[in-house]
């Protein structure tokens, strides 16, 4: 079992090649996932409310969150050029990466802002992040919302 963990470990790092990358104007798939160049690129580190996903805001009223991210991401890139390494290839075939829209991190400026949490199941990355969002209660962190992940696990696909 050990070997089989070991050998997926290397084909996950083979996959990409080393450090690929992506660069072009992207269509914005959801409120974490990228497609530039024909390819769908999950933004590493983080997790996103997904499309459909709802939450409370600071007057428990409804809204949709997963839009929100969303059409935070679209605002932030704006059309332009976004620069991707990937890293890996995620459960679902799609390239996981770091992305840069000018010098600004994607996946950073996501979780700073509340438009997405640190996916802390696969990485510490982002937790300082995430922390600072919640106190400041930016974006999702202004009311109250369930887990991307865990939403997921409650309506599954």
């Amino acid at each position: 079992m050990l070997y089989l963990i070991a050998l997926w470990a290397v084909l996950l790092t083979n996959s990409v090649g080393g450090a690929q990358t992506f660069e072009g104007t992207p269509r914005i798939i959801d409120g974490d996932t990228l497609e530039l160049q024909g390819e769908r690129i999950r933004l590493g580190h983080i997790d996103a409310p997904e499309s459909g996903q709802v939450c409370l805001d600071s007057f428990e009223q409804v809204y949709s969150c997963g839009d929100m991210a969303t059409q935070a991401l679209s605002r932030l890139i704006r059309g332009q050029v976004v620069l991707c390494e990937v890293y890996g290839v995620e459960f679902y075939g799609r390239y996981l990466g770091e992305c840069w829209v000018e010098q600004i991190s994607i996946n950073r400026w996501l979780v700073v802002n509340g438009y997405a949490v640190a996916y802390r199941k696969h990485s510490k990355a982002y937790i300082p992040e995430e922390e600072e969002a919640r106190e400041e209660k930016r974006g999702i962190w202004v009311g109250a919302f369930i887990m991307p992940e865990e939403w997921r696990k409650r309506h599954p696909r």
